[in-house]
């Protein structure tokens, strides 16, 4: 269930993944206090104690926790609606949540009860009614009645975003649609998803964007490259990050060390060892001070600095922090 996918470069989770950063609006953050994992709202305020050995953040309104080596499922109460019982789970997406029992995989209501049979040698989440399943060494899709669609037969895929997946298959990578079929052939060293109708692309080491026909519509120009999100990407030019638009011109010089897409309007770049927050602009709004940054959601973000964990606002003020 935990497998990488492109962010930067090989850097970012499957687009949607385990201990995600992407996710609908909850009011819940999830914190973690003395070892134990709980939740805040917006306010700071706690609203489900720390109690839990892990938590996921919420999605459709249920949030995965861990509690003695199983996991399970709460609602925003922090009360737990699906019992700790599965060896590993995934968050829920379009009603289902993948999860594992006593070795295969197979997939659960909100009700808790399993829907698709364990069956499955790993299996990721729905996206578009489509969940990329692997059995044996191969890899395919199923929808939601658990039904094949795709034959197992590439040896990775991507989740299915503005109607394609990125699969791999011989070293090489292409997108399919819904039904399996190939709309871009495998031909790219290495492909990301399609985000605002683009998707990173590798190309005799280095990278540029296609648009949905295969077109390269930016040249392979860059030494990396990130996600569009907001009308900008984050790309490498020797060893610095900048931003481009959707025609492929700079609009924020390359300057810092390492960059994400932009969230709600920010974007998390770093300069040496420290990281901060620039507008669309380039202009810091929150100075480099913190040891790692977490995507804006929902108006917080969450920060670490020198061992300590803690959620921001957008003008850097802190709104929770661990008490003594």
């Amino acid at each position: 269930m935990k497998r990488l996918v492109l962010f930067i470069t090989l850097l970012a989770i499957f687009a949607l993944v385990f201990g995600q950063t992407q996710t609908e609006p909850s009011g819940r953050y999830r914190i973690r206090v003395k070892g134990k994992y709980g939740f805040i709202d917006k306010t700071g305020k706690v609203v489900i104690k720390p109690q839990f050995d892990h938590a996921m953040y919420f999605f459709e309104g249920l949030a995965g926790v861990e509690i003695d080596g199983k996991l399970g499922f709460i609602d925003r109460s922090g009360k737990i609606v699906i019992k700790p019982q599965f060896d590993d789970a995934e968050r829920f997406t379009e009603g289902l949540a993948a999860v594992d029992i006593d070795g295969k995989e197979g997939y659960i209501d909100k009700e808790g009860k399993v829907v698709i049979e364990p069956q499955f040698d790993d299996a990721w989440t729905f996206s578009e009614g489509r969940a990329p399943v692997k059995i044996r060494d191969k890899w395919g899709y199923i929808d939601k009645s658990g039904n094949i669609v795709v034959t197992p037969q590439y040896d990775l895929t991507w989740g299915f975003t503005e109607g394609l997946a990125g699969v791999e298959i011989n070293d090489k990578w292409g997108f399919i649609d819904e039904d399996g079929s190939v709309v871009i052939e495998p031909q790219f060293v290495f492909a990301g998803s399609f985000h605002e109708g683009l998707a990173g692309v590798e190309v005799n080491d280095k990278y540029g964007y296609i648009d949905k026909s295969g077109k390269v519509v930016i040249e392979p120009r860059f030494n990396d490259v990130g996600d569009f999100s907001e009308g900008l990407a984050p790309v490498a030019i020797g060893g610095k990050y900048g931003y481009i638009d959707k025609s492929g011109n700079l609009v924020i010089e390359p300057q810092f060390d390492n960059a994400k897409s932009f969230s709600e309007g920010l974007a998390v770049v770093g300069i040496g060892f420290k990281q901060g927050y620039i507008d669309k602009s380039g202009k810091f709004v929150i100075q480099p001070q913190f040891d790692y940054c977490d995507d804006f959601r929902e108006g917080l973000a969450y920060v670490e600095a020198e061992g300590k964990s803690k959620y921001i606002d957008k003008n850097g003020k802190v709104i929770w922090q661990p008490t003594k």
